[in-house]
């Protein structure tokens, strides 16, 4: 069974080659990786770090962090500038 997923209206028929694989993020003084967790039918992508926790993000809007009022130095940047700052990492093939 091949599911779509509509992300901000591309087609794409595996939405983790939209994503990058890991999101690094500064909290608290120390330093986290994010592993790409699952992407959502509606284009939402989490990240999962150690200590329980979470952010997500979509292909055209901000990283949010889950669950907590804090956030790191990822909070509020769009993927092109976690690309940029080089806190994303893609996977290359």
């Amino acid at each position: 069974m091949l599911v779509t997923f509509p992300l901000a209206g591309r087609a794409q028929d595996n939405p983790f080659e939209q994503f990058p694989l890991v999101i690094h993020c500064k909290y608290n003084e120390t330093y986290h990786s994010f592993y790409l967790s699952r992407i959502s039918q509606d284009g939402v992508a989490t990240y999962q770090a150690s200590e329980r926790i979470a952010g997500t993000i979509t292909l055209d809007g901000k990283a949010k962090a889950i669950g907590g009022e804090g956030g790191g130095t990822c909070v509020g940047k769009t993927l092109a500038e976690l690309r940029a700052s080089h806190q994303a990492y893609d996977l290359n093939r």
